[in-house]
């Protein structure tokens, strides 16, 4: 804790033998400051800024009231704490005083053994309580650091999840990254604030989450699926909403939602719940443009790598049918943040 004798005080008296008194008591122990009257005390407080005010009431020009009240509605200055010394004796006065925000008040004639020693009780208790404020400074800074510490391990932890699902694809690493950008930035285009972007954003990279539990014959087969495979890899999508379910974080929850309905289509007939139009959950519609969108600009086992700009004509072409009319529109308008996005991250083939 600071010591005392570094505290100043400003002593304001229109008499000037009040002053010399107070001066000869106090000079030994603390750091002075004088001002005659209420002008020159708000101007020496603006200026210096003292830890403690002694504070005369009648005084020529404003009164000791009406420097008190200024100094405690400014914010800069409301936390110093005022201690009246004044003849005005009433218990009306001294009422006033302490609703204006006084933390003391002694009566004239006074005596200087009082106060030396309210003045120091009143500077221990400030310095007390500015002490314990940056310690709870100190606590508050320890504490957001490590609930930083926990979200950068949570989104670790999501994002190796993510990359668990499909880590037999050389591609699926990259490919979770861009969708993932995709997501944030359609997210942000759809009207979502940028804490809900990035909660969809890193949400995303967990919607194939499911396929933990696809065989590797269906999970990577060369060529196209018989119907039958296909019916077992349509199962990914509730395998993942099952592993996310039950958690009570909400980036597990939005991540739930996008693992069920990413492949829900706008006309309904998408997998598994055949849900229709505005009845699929916004982050389901946006992520399933954008994973789509990124499985036609890669090359997969089952096909070749599409351009980019004949990927963005089959999602126009698709509006209505597989995906929101309302999103593809935002979507097609992104052309130049996703060629940067893919630029950035890259592709195994050239578009």
């Amino acid at each position: 804790m600071e010591n005392l004798e570094k505290c100043k005080i400003l002593l304001v008296d229109d008499t000037k033998t009040n002053i010399d008194v107070l001066i000869q008591a106090l000079r030994n122990d603390y750091k002075l400051g004088v001002a005659l009257n209420g002008f020159k005390a708000l101007e020496y407080v603006k200026a210096n800024k003292p830890d403690l005010i002694l504070l005369d009431i009648l005084m020529p020009g404003i009164d000791g009231f009406e420097v008190c009240r200024q100094l405690k509605e400014d914010p800069g200055t409301h936390e110093i704490p005022i201690i009246f010394i004044t003849a005005m004796d009433s218990s009306g006065d001294k009422t006033k005083g302490f609703e204006i925000g006084a933390v003391d008040y002694i009566i004239k004639p006074f005596d200087i053994t009082e106060v030396k020693a309210r003045v120091k009780t009143h500077l221990s208790l400030k310095l007390a309580q500015q002490a314990l404020k940056q310690q709870n400074l100190i606590l508050d800074e320890k504490v957001r650091e490590r609930t930083r510490e926990l979200e950068k391990l949570q989104i670790d932890i999501i994002k190796r999840l993510g990359l668990a699902a499909e880590y037999r694809d050389e591609n699926t690493g990259v490919h979770i990254q861009r969708v993932s950008e995709f997501c944030l930035v359609l997210g942000m285009a759809a009207g979502l604030d940028e804490q809900e972007a990035t909660t969809l954003s890193l949400a995303s990279t967990m919607h194939d989450v499911g396929k933990i539990g696809i065989s590797d014959n269906i999970l990577l087969k060369q060529g196209r699926l018989t119907p039958e495979e296909y019916d077992v890899m349509k199962n990914h999508t509730t395998i993942g909403a099952g592993l996310l379910s039950g958690s009570e974080y909400e980036l597990l929850q939005t991540a739930e939602i996008i693992a069920l309905n990413h492949h829900e289509k706008w006309n309904g007939t998408g997998y598994n719940q055949n849900l229709k139009g505005g009845d699929i959950p916004l982050y389901g519609r946006i992520a399933c443009i954008c994973d789509v969108f990124d499985a036609l600009i890669t090359k997969r086992p089952y096909k070749e790598a599409w351009s980019f700009e004949k990927a963005l004509q089959e999602i126009k072409d698709c509006s209505g049918i597989h995906f929101d009319p309302g999103l593809v529109e935002l979507f097609l308008k992104l052309e130049p943040k996703l060629r940067e996005i893919v630029k950035n991250l890259g592709l195994s083939n050239k578009n």
